[in-house]
């Protein structure tokens, strides 16, 4: 049975801090000051209470200490039903929550130690390269982490520390993400990425962690359940060649079909401008730095329609939100018609509340599911089997095949592998005279 009680630990003729200490049992014995102080002279060793006297000051504290018993007793029932870890920053949040006091520079609370990676972005060091900071991407997905943790901390009513982090808790969390918010799974997962992440980044700083983190893994949609939307080489010539009069829509085409040549992201493909295009040989080159990973790709341009575009008709620059907006009308213009699987925003939703906007499954017409992410797809679909993967993924900027393959949602054909071998052979030995062999007579 669990027992409370508070105590001083002095007999000095000044005031010292009255300390609470909580009991689970078995050895399990918890300490924390209150934040009050007290004289000892009026102290009971009897009632471990301020003594009974008139002194008003004493009966307030008297008071509160019931208060604080009073509550520490009730969410101890209710979180030892629910798994939850009780230890130091439990008690310290109770002893918080019980008196309206916010420690915003407790560096065990996990949103301080997010805001704290928010506001060392520009120092920080990333694995792997020689620069400081990480990218402006990055740190607004610590926000929107930042945002939907505490809205998770202002439904549970506690503030989550490190050490909280056990199975209980990441199987409550994912259980909120995906069936109170109905956030897909992929973003559920990346939320639980993030958590760890930002868990083992606080360990490297000297605060402790609870164990189980390390065991935190993350998750996403099996290869069956994702829905790939590309354009084909058909639909592309189809998009390529529709009538089409509107500025806007144009513009959004040209950005359409240089994207699904290029093989890039959206953000990557709108910052292009002519000063990244350059010749050798008579052969027409686009040098790109990749925002996401900061790799440097070069991409040969041979298509002629393309390379028209490029020279004659570079699209001007837009944002991604306008790009999407115009690609769906582009293509419902084109009659990219086809009914297929996929997922899109809730059309009922309220603009008002973003939070409501949530993605749908469901059968739509192709065109209302094309995005600026299409693109990089589509190129990467399209080509596969026709150009060496690795020749491909140098240009999509993807870390190996593997991952490769799972964007596509495709799996290593070993057999075609071995077919583009000796189709490439055959080319590099067509001009090659046939050599003649020596037959032994078997005589």
């Amino acid at each position: 049975m669990a027992t409370i009680n508070f105590r001083i630990r002095s007999n000095a003729n000044k005031h010292v801090s009255i300390k609470v200490y909580l009991s689970t049992g078995r050895g399990n014995l918890i300490e924390l000051n209150t934040g009050f102080t007290i004289n000892p002279k009026d102290w009971s060793e009897s009632t471990n209470r301020p003594t009974q006297n008139n002194n008003t000051e004493n009966k307030l504290l008297r008071n509160n200490l019931n208060k604080l018993e009073t509550y520490i007793f009730d969410n101890l029932n209710k979180d030892l039903s629910k798994g939850v870890l009780i230890d130091n920053y439990w008690l310290q949040n109770q002893i918080n929550n019980c008196f309206g006091r916010i420690e915003k520079t407790d560096t065990g609370i996990i949103v301080n130690h997010i805001q704290y990676i928010i506001d060392n972005a520009n120092t920080r060091k990333i694995k792997g390269r020689s620069k400081l900071g990480i990218s402006q991407s990055r740190v607004k997905g610590y926000e929107t982490f930042k945002k939907l943790f505490e809205a998770y901390q202002k439904e549970t009513k506690k503030q989550i520390h490190f050490l909280d982090i056990n199975k209980t808790f990441v199987d409550r969390f994912t259980n909120w993400l995906i069936n109170t918010q109905n956030y897909s799974v992929n973003y559920s997962g990346k939320q639980i990425d993030n958590l760890k992440t930002v868990c083992l980044d606080a360990e490297k700083n000297d605060i402790k962690i609870n164990p189980f983190v390390k065991q935190i893994e993350g998750f996403s949609e099996s290869n069956e359940d994702k829905f790939i939307v590309t354009l084909s080489f058909e639909e592309l010539e189809q998009i390529r060649t529709a009538e089409i009069k509107n500025t806007a829509y144009n513009n959004a085409r040209n950005w359409l079909l240089i994207g699904c040549e290029i093989g890039q992201r959206g953000g990557d493909l709108l910052k292009i401008t002519k000063n990244d295009i350059r010749y050798k040989g008579g052969n027409m080159y686009l040098d790109i730095i990749q925002k996401k990973t900061g790799k440097s790709v070069t991409i040969g341009i041979i298509n002629p329609h393309i390379i028209d575009i490029i020279e004659n008709d570079f699209p001007h620059e837009i944002s991604t939100q306008k790009l999407n907006f115009y690609i769906k009308k582009v293509c419902e213009v084109a009659k990219i018609n086809e009914l297929v699987e996929g997922k899109r925003l809730n059309p009922k939703a309220k603009k008002e509340n973003p939070e409501t906007m949530r993605k749908i499954l469901g059968f739509y017409s192709k065109h209302e599911l094309i995005t600026t992410h299409s693109f990089r797809r589509s190129f990467a679909t399209n080509y596969y089997k026709q150009i060496p993967t690795g020749v491909l993924i140098g240009i999509t900027g993807h870390s190996k095949e593997s991952l490769f393959l799972e964007y596509i949602n495709k799996r290593e054909d070993k057999d075609a592998n071995a077919d583009l071998f000796m189709k490439f052979y055959e080319q590099i030995n067509k001009d090659k005279k046939p050599q003649l062999r020596l037959v032994k007579n078997s005589n």
